[in-house]
């Protein structure tokens, strides 16, 4: 179910109304997500230079970003933040994991474990 969020004016902004492909390559996604970002930013009501300087980043970055230019995750992050949208990146990466449940004397782990092929028995065994 997509999120409708308010953009503080009472405009509603409803994000993820359409299902990206899971076949899309990754130049077509950050296409679908730059213009999904401009399509917010124009729903606000906010110019580009306005939240270029709200995110602290050049007005051409926040360009490319929207073209789906190869930004970086950092100006992703910084804009999301601009436009006063940190809780879409719960939808991207959510907090499932509590450290709290942990026991405090367990070793936290450092790397996954790579699945041990199982192998035949051999004569003699």
């Amino acid at each position: 179910m997509p999120h409708l969020g308010s953009d503080g004016h009472g405009t509603k902004f409803q994000l993820g109304a359409q299902r990206m492909p899971r076949n899309m390559t990754p130049e077509e996604l950050e296409v679908t997500l730059g213009e999904n970002l401009q399509r917010y930013r124009l729903s606000l009501n906010l110019s580009q230079e306005r939240v270029a300087y709200l995110a602290g980043i050049n007005t051409r970055t926040l360009q490319n970003l929207e073209a789906g230019r190869g930004s970086s995750m950092r100006t992703f992050v910084m804009v999301l933040r601009a436009l006063g949208r940190n809780e879409w990146l719960d939808t991207l990466a959510p907090s499932t994991f509590n450290p709290l449940t942990l026991p405090r004397d367990s070793d936290q782990r450092q790397r996954a474990f790579k699945a041990r092929k199982k192998t035949a028995p051999t004569l003699g065994d």
